[in-house]
């Protein structure tokens, strides 16, 4: 179906719904950069996102640049100086420190536009999208998951050295030591052979707690996890 959008339009369009298709939708600003004056025109949101009131200062590629996070600064300015030579699309992620030095994360697309009669590139222009706050959402949604993960993992691995102390009468040091061997011996992770050996006795269908010798056999022949 013909939108009426030209392909830079709809480059544009799909690089932001990648962003808001994360969750909701993060504040979004044009741009313009005029490349024979290093001058930008930028909208009001593009202001508030470096920290500014719209039509506070002059916005110029040496103060662009002086805002980027010093560990991004080289990797923008390279996106733009390679922009600038070819016209073609672009897009960067990458933090500033805004006008009271808060650390804000954004994402830029854009496109070059070539004199007629020259064929320059003469003109970027794109938008800029705050997802300072998305970046946010998904460390905190992975840093919960790695956090419950953890906590999982040493349950399943605490159970499983219980079972050892009591069986053979030993210490915790020694238990783990046991996990560690069959983890050796099977070659996967200790958390794979303790949920395991779990299983043998809090399966489905399982009515009585393994015997001594079933816990030798599996402590000499470690099953994998889905190799029974």
């Amino acid at each position: 179906m013909n939108t009426g959008q030209s392909p830079v339009e709809r480059t544009f369009d799909g690089a932001i719904e990648q962003v808001f298709a994360g969750g909701s939708r993060p504040p979004v600003g044009r741009y313009r950069l005029d490349l024979a004056t290093g001058t930008w025109a930028w909208s009001d949101e593009v202001y508030v996102m470096h920290g500014f009131e719209p039509g506070q200062i002059v916005p110029t590629t040496p103060l662009m640049l002086s805002h980027k996070h010093p560990e991004d600064r080289a990797r923008v300015d390279g996106v733009l100086r390679l922009a600038a030579e070819t016209g073609r699309p672009f897009s960067s992620v990458h933090r500033i420190r805004d006008a009271y030095g808060r650390t804000r994360t954004l994402a830029v697309t854009g496109q070059g536009r070539r004199d007629p009669v020259t064929g320059q590139v003469v003109e970027l222009f794109g938008y800029f999208i705050d997802v300072t706050e998305s970046h946010k959402e998904a460390a905190a949604r992975e840093a919960t998951a790695s956090i419950q993960a953890s906590a999982e993992k040493r349950a399943v691995i605490e159970q499983a050295k219980g079972v050892l102390m009591v069986v053979y009468g030993v210490g915790e040091t020694a238990a783990f030591e046991l996990l560690r061997e069959a983890s050796n011996l099977a070659n996967v992770a200790v958390r794979d052979i303790a949920q395991t050996l779990v299983h043998l006795f809090s399966g489905p269908g399982v009515t009585v707690f393994p015997t001594r010798e079933a816990i030798d056999e599996f402590l000499r022949n470690p099953v994998p996890p889905g190799d029974d």
